[in-house]
């Protein structure tokens, strides 16, 4: 008899594994990395830095990002293909899943973790969901000018129970309040020509929108929005022509680190930094290329940039003290995300075109270890939970 109980507990034990019950550990040391060619995620063990295994049919994740839930236990994920999918990473499963719309280009989560907010190119707009359950909440169509609708880009939640985005054609920053999503309430600025990316300070001060049709960036003060958006950075160097832009940098990727603000410039191969107090220019650090992500270390003493094509396998390291490249490596080709640990001992990268996520040291700026994916994108480290714009 006891025989027997032993074979059924071992049954079901495996059963359990094969059906993909979830695994008794914490969460605050994993990692997603998006595979955009498969439509997969791959979980990482940050601490092990090894692969807990692969999660997949998650549709078009080639412009695909995430955010976590507050207890770290699910990741929310937005598709190009306008799917939004929820996530569990300890049963390595999709638990639900939504065709919301056509055409997306990434998300937030309010800061209480109820409401799952989508930004839309199509149609344009803004779709809010239930983290409990993917259940449409709220609809919020980006509408100006004779009934046309906007494409929403940098979205991001905002203190308070809200979300700051902008609109592309519009050239507004819109600010919507979700204390009641069954109606949500709305402030427009303008922002300028084609705000194509946004995003907040980590100390949910500031949005800042960077402008595609004309020089400088939108700034918007959350702590005053009655004061609307002032533009800044609104000139170019005049000895030192724009290239040919190769690829769009992304704000979310900019850099601040104490009162300095460290800006991709388009079509430069240059950081713009800014003192955030006043948002005058400090200085202009040249470049290997045209920089992509500006990542800052948590201690904020150094920032890390990636860059577009024809760099791409080049990473530069900054230091904030001076404002000059006191590192260049070349970890592999196609570089396109980088990703601290929370308390920034390491730094970890991803190379599209070698499949690998690799490992530094980021003191030493030596190779820890790679890991194997699929063609891999962004890495995002579950402590992202817990910060603001993120």
């Amino acid at each position: 008899m006891k025989s027997l109980l032993i074979l059924l507990g071992l049954c079901l034990l495996l059963g359990a594994v094969q059906h993909g019950a979830a695994q008794e550990r914490g969460t605050g040391d994993l990692a997603l990395v998006v595979e955009r060619a498969s439509g997969s995620l791959q979980l990482l063990d940050t601490s092990a830095r090894t692969s807990l295994g692969r999660i997949e049919g998650l549709g078009d994740l080639s412009h695909a990002s995430l955010v976590y839930s507050r207890d770290q236990r699910h990741a929310f994920v937005f598709g190009r293909d306008g799917g939004l999918s929820k996530v569990d990473l300890l049963s390595r499963r999709v638990v639900a899943r939504v065709q919301q719309a056509g055409n997306s280009i990434g998300g937030a989560i309010s800061q209480d973790g109820r409401w799952v907010v989508v930004a839309n190119y199509q149609p344009g707009g803004v779709r809010v969901f239930s983290s409990r359950d993917l259940s449409l909440r709220a609809d919020i169509p980006a509408t100006y000018a004779e009934g046309q609708r906007a494409k929403v880009v940098g979205i991001a939640d905002v203190p308070g129970v809200g979300f700051a985005y902008s609109l592309f054609e519009a050239g507004e920053i819109w600010l919507t309040d979700l204390s009641d999503p069954q109606a949500p309430r709305t402030r427009r600025f303008k922002a300028g020509d084609r705000p194509y990316d946004g995003l907040v300070s980590p100390d949910g001060r500031w949005y800042v929108a960077g402008l595609f049709g004309e020089p400088g960036v939108a700034v918007l003060d959350l702590w005053h929005p009655e004061r609307g958006v002032r533009k800044v950075l609104q000139r170019h160097v005049p000895d030192d022509p724009q290239r040919p832009v190769y690829k769009m940098p992304h704000l979310r990727g900019w850099a601040m680190a104490g009162d300095y603000a460290f800006l991709p410039a388009i079509g430069r191969h240059e950081l713009v930094v800014l003192r955030v107090s006043d948002w005058s220019e400090v200085s202009r650090i040249p470049l290997a290329g045209q920089p992509v992500f500006a990542v800052v270390r948590p201690d904020q003493r150094q920032v890390w940039v990636n860059f577009a094509l024809p760099d791409n396998d080049r990473v530069q390291v900054i230091d904030v003290d001076s404002l000059k490249v006191i590192d260049s490596l070349r970890p592999g080709k196609a570089v396109l995300h980088l990703e601290f640990s929370p308390r920034g001992e390491q730094l970890w990268l991803s190379a599209r075109d070698d499949n690998r996520v690799l490992v530094y040291d980021s003191y030493r700026r030596t190779l820890l270890g790679s890991i194997e994916a699929r063609a891999p994108s962004g890495i995002f480290m579950t402590g992202r939970a817990g910060r603001i714009g993120l």
